[in-house]
């Protein structure tokens, strides 16, 4: 209706609608004239004296403005997009939606486009307009949901929003745009149009290499960050991603680690989140900088041979006015049904995996942050909370069409999200946090899995962690703590967390759950580490527990790094960086992670001595691992080897270096032709108290 029209004989129709204006003249110098009692501006003149797009001058009481009218500019997205969109299969949708800024017929400014299929109208709206949703109301693109506007000199860094009015209730709701790419900084909450200048990156040999390294028999030691508390400055303000490229990319890589991994660094509204209550999907939160600023990081994480892996949250969202809650005045992104749409003891909404679009939206952000910002993986949360139905319900869920708790939809959906980002992003993996015994998390699709590259091993997380919480006097009474994880290690491919949730909620630190005096935690804390690098699966620890934080996390300040520089402490920081290079330079710890041929138990029944010993493998190359989880040195222990020759200590966790009382076996040790518990060969070693030692055969 508004804009240019062909009126016939020659002659064109224009329908301006200016609210609160005093006066408009269209270029050319023609006056328009007021419709009687509205704020509808009609003129119709010869079609040759007005340009297609044609500026429009005009005064209110903020003084006298001009723009080439937004309503002569057609809608742009193309049918067979809104299409893809609609049947659940646009990958790209921030390309389509969200704020897109373009050059159109030469005029500079941005297009606009948002889902809400059940609007009777929405407006952008910001300081350009006054925040008046009369001003811009956008084009219905037919029954797709979708609404468009191209408007004219705007520019990036312009703050908007989108006004939703509801069609049946005529109810506005103030919306931040659910595809967009850039924000304010919190407590405000409005979007920014964000420039889409190429990042200039220099990661291109990395990606390349990444595609063809099996990331299966990789090693992969993860060292997991919380950027808004890893450090602050002295006034408490966030470092920069520009910041934390400069210290802790270089800290990580210090330490050995092989990888990376943010908490979510999706926009979110409120700190004591962590990022989990996410409302940007497509947007990196402004509290470290720009979206390129970012980029920087990755990029400079890669260069330094580190990968990157995100915190990415499909599972909820919260329910901020603000947000994707009732985006349109109804349940949209969330299920209509409160017994499958809430997520109560989180206070959060689940989405609608059912819906096409809802779909295209998480495909979409998944595939944004891989492919916009070189992510080298993404950790899924809470994917228990998605598979079931009654997930933390006591009765009143909705079953599925067949009675049963599987949310189906969201199956197909992580089974979908799982082959789009393995087929489109080479080497790039997708971690799931999956808290249940849901068989084949980490199978292919096509098999019958939910096709996540790995999965993370809670149950190996509690067992180990009640183990190493009790006085070892009554250890003997828990062995199966330590062993039963290898009953089940390789129905998964397994990654072994020490993770954030371990840390809060009056958990107590990594070391506060050590038992005994000052020199038995750290002597636990070391040994948990030991058995933890030495064991299959992947590694993931918490930041601050590499040096041993005494306190829990606390997201709100900074790592205690006046702790980490006292001299045992910075034994533990030791410990870590010789275990993860131990780890990465030792074939036999890592390839086999997720195959029985890469692990065999030498002795798991010493329950009354609490002695673990085991041997891991990679064709011929092997080493022993020998743990003795009491305070008592081991003395003339015999242990069963596989091969004849001369073993050499090659880590042991009760060394001075690392703080430990020096107990072990400095000089090589000869093997005996005396069997021993199944094994051809044995070797009599000394077992430093709370300590382990690896064991490497000298090549003959």
């Amino acid at each position: 209706m508004l804009g240019r029209h062909d009126a016939g004989g020659g002659d064109c129709a224009i329908l301006l609608h200016l609210p609160r204006t005093r006066g408009a003249t269209i270029e050319g110098g023609f006056e328009p004239q007021r419709l009687a009692h509205s704020d509808f501006f009609f003129w119709r003149g010869p079609a040759s004296l007005v340009p297609t797009h044609y500026r429009v001058d005009w005064t209110d009481s903020q003084g006298t403005h001009a723009r080439q009218d937004p309503y002569s500019f057609a809608p742009e997205i193309d049918a067979g997009s809104l299409a893809s969109f609609g049947r659940g299969a646009h990958h790209s949708a921030w390309e389509m939606l969200g704020a897109v800024p373009r050059t159109r017929d030469g005029v500079e400014g941005v297009r606009f486009a948002v889902w809400a299929p059940h609007a009777e109208r929405v407006s952008v709206v910001g300081p350009f307009c006054q925040w008046d949703g009369r001003q811009y109301p956008m084009s219905a693109r037919g029954s797709s949901g979708v609404f468009e506007l191209f408007l004219p000199g705007l520019a990036p860094g312009e703050i908007y929003k989108f006004e939703v009015r509801h069609r049946d209730t005529g109810a506005l709701a103030l919306k931040s745009d659910p595809y967009a790419r850039k924000t304010e900084l919190r407590p405000a909450t409005a979007s920014r149009v964000a420039a889409t200048t190429p990042y200039d990156w220099h990661d291109a040999n990395w990606l390349t290499a990444r595609g063809a390294r099996s990331w299966l028999h990789a090693p992969m030691s993860i060292y997991e960050v919380h950027a808004g508390s890893w450090r602050r400055h002295p006034d408490g303000r966030f470092y920069s991603w520009r910041e934390l490229a400069d210290t802790l990319v270089p800290y990580v890589r210090d330490l050995g680690y092989t990888h990376l991994e943010l908490l979510p660094v999706t926009e979110h509204p409120l700190d004591d989140s962590w990022g989990y209550q996410t409302t940007g999907y497509f947007a990196p939160t402004s509290r470290h900088g720009s979206p390129d600023d970012l980029r920087h990081f990755v990029d400079a994480c890669h260069a330094a041979g580190l990968g990157v892996l995100l915190d990415w949250v499909p599972g909820h969202f919260p329910r901020d006015a603000f947000g994707l809650a009732r985006f349109d005045g109804e349940p949209l992104y969330e299920y209509a049904d409160p017994r499958r749409g809430e997520h109560r003891d989180w206070g959060t909404l689940i989405f609608d995996y059912e819906r096409h679009e809802v779909r295209s939206f998480l495909l979409s952000s998944a595939s944004f942050w891989l492919g916009e910002f070189h992510f080298d993986g993404l950790r899924v949360d809470a994917v228990a909370s998605m598979l079931y139905l009654d997930f933390s319900r006591k009765g009143d869920f909705l079953p599925n069409r067949y009675g049963g708790n599987q949310n189906l939809e969201a199956i197909a959906f992580l089974r979908e999200l799982n082959s789009l980002v393995h087929a489109r992003f080479p080497g790039a993996v997708v971690i799931a946090e999956e808290s249940t015994d849901w068989p084949m998390v980490s199978r292919p699709a096509d098999a019958g899995g939910l096709g996540f590259s790995m999965k993370w091993n809670m149950g190996w997380m509690h067992d180990t962690l009640a183990y190493f919480g009790k006085d070892p006097l009554f250890r003997s009474h828990h062995h199966h703590q330590l062993t039963f994880a290898m009953m089940y290690a390789y129905t998964e491919n397994f990654v072994l967390p020490l993770s954030h949730d371990e840390v809060v909620h009056l958990k107590r630190s990594l070391l506060g759950r050590m038992p005994g005096d000052p020199w038995q935690r750290l002597a636990n804390l070391r040994l948990l580490y030991l058995y933890m690098w030495t064991m299959p699966g992947k590694k993931l620890l918490f930041m601050g527990s590499e040096f041993g934080q005494e306190t829990e996390w606390d997201f709100a300040r900074e790592l205690p790094w006046a702790l980490a520089g006292e001299p045992a402490h910075a034994g533990i920081a030791q410990l870590i960086r010789d275990l993860n290079r131990l780890y990465v330079g030792t074939a036999s710890l890592h390839r086999y992670e997720f195959e029985p041929q890469g692990f065999q138990w030498l002795d798991c029944d010493d329950a009354a001595s609490s002695i673990l010993v085991y041997v891991r493998r990679s064709g011929e190359e092997f080493v022993i691992v020998a743990l003795n989880f009491t305070p008592v040195p081991r003395h003339d222990l015999c242990i069963g080897v596989p091969q004849a020759g001369s073993y050499r200590e090659v880590l042991n966790s009760d060394s001075a270096y690392y703080g430990g009382s020096n107990v072990g076996n400095p000089l090589p040790l000869a093997s005996s032709p005396v069997a021993h518990r199944g094994q051809p060969h044995s070797l009599v070693v000394t077992l430093p108290p709370l300590g382990g030692a690896v064991f490497r055969r000298d090549a003959s």
